[in-house]
């Protein structure tokens, strides 16, 4: 008896299949660098796709992981699931794939600081972030737990933002002594093209365009604000430059070479109410004023020269 799938079960569904797959290829896959996995249904088949960072050896073990896959969600045929590989670009902006590598190295027996500050350096270095931020938590040396924290960059905790700039990952590792976690976080760079980083730029980034440039030789322009406020003969159309002045003093003269400069420049103007100068004549040129007979008529009177 068929019956149809409702919605709410239909994503309980899906989201039980893929916590299932993906915790069975970390737990297969974590020393061959696995960074997630991506599940697209397809009406002729289900691809599985690995993201990794170790690609040929995950390829050599593709046959037997979806025989597994097929055996346990009850496939009919072979070519119902298909499994592929893909490689992780870049690696170092990948928060699963450096939380694997940490804890692959802890299992070796490597010093939690060295391991701490090698991926920390590998992730600024090589994926170009933002900011990386590494906790590691548990029974590290003594009987007690602590947490130590690794940072380095700039890293947004809080809103919009932190959906598409932030990456995260939580693995653990069994170590002796206990369970150690390590948590990742690394913030994206920002890339136009989307490919290594977020197309879309932080919101609080802001961009100052330059100004306007305007040609000065164009005797035409003129702004609004000068034209009304009578600027325009003073700013623009200043008139020929100014000739050299000279000094205003002379060590031998003492203020004669400034005065007579304010005399040329500075003439006295004439019209009404300026001093006018008084006109000297040479002695040679005063002549004594003389009398000449009126000529005769009526009333008339004869002066003596």
């Amino acid at each position: 008896m068929s019956y149809a799938l409702s919605k709410k079960r239909k994503f309980i569904k899906d989201g039980v299949f893929f916590a299932e797959i993906n915790e069975f290829l970390r737990r297969m896959l974590a020393e061959d660098g696995y960074a997630g996995v991506e599940i697209k249904p397809r009406p002729e088949c289900t691809q599985i796709v690995i993201k990794c960072t170790k690609t040929p050896e995950v390829v050599k073990r593709i046959p037997y992981i979806q025989k597994l896959l097929q055996l346990r969600h009850n496939f009919d045929k072979d070519e119902a699931i298909k499994v592929f590989a893909e490689k992780v670009q870049p690696r170092g902006l990948s928060a699963r794939a450096q939380a694997q590598s940490i804890c692959y190295k802890l299992k070796g027996g490597l010093a939690v600081r060295r391991a701490c500050y090698g991926g920390l350096k590998f992730i600024m270095d090589n994926g170009n972030a933002k900011g990386v931020q590494i906790i590691i938590s548990g029974k590290l040396r003594g009987a007690r737990a602590k947490a130590m924290k690794f940072k380095e960059g700039y890293m947004i905790t809080s809103g919009e933002a932190t959906k598409k700039y932030i990456v995260e990952a939580v693995e653990h590792v069994l170590l002796r002594q206990g369970t150690i976690g390590v948590r990742v976080t690394i913030m994206l760079p920002h890339d136009p093209e989307g490919r290594a980083g977020v197309k879309e730029p932080l919101p609080d980034v802001v961009i100052v365009n330059n100004p306007k440039t305007y040609d000065d030789d164009d005797d035409d322009f003129m702004p609004n604000g000068d034209r009304d406020m009578g600027y325009a003969d003073q700013t623009y159309n200043s008139g020929p430059p100014q000739q050299q002045q000279q000094p205003a003093y002379d060590n031998n003269n003492y203020g004669a070479v400034a005065q007579q400069q304010q005399y040329q420049s500075n003439p006295t103007p004439g019209g009404y109410g300026a001093p006018q100068q008084q006109q000297q004549y040479p002695p040679q040129q005063q002549q004594q004023q003389q009398y000449q007979p009126t000529p005769g008529g009526y009333g008339d009177s004869t002066t003596a020269v």
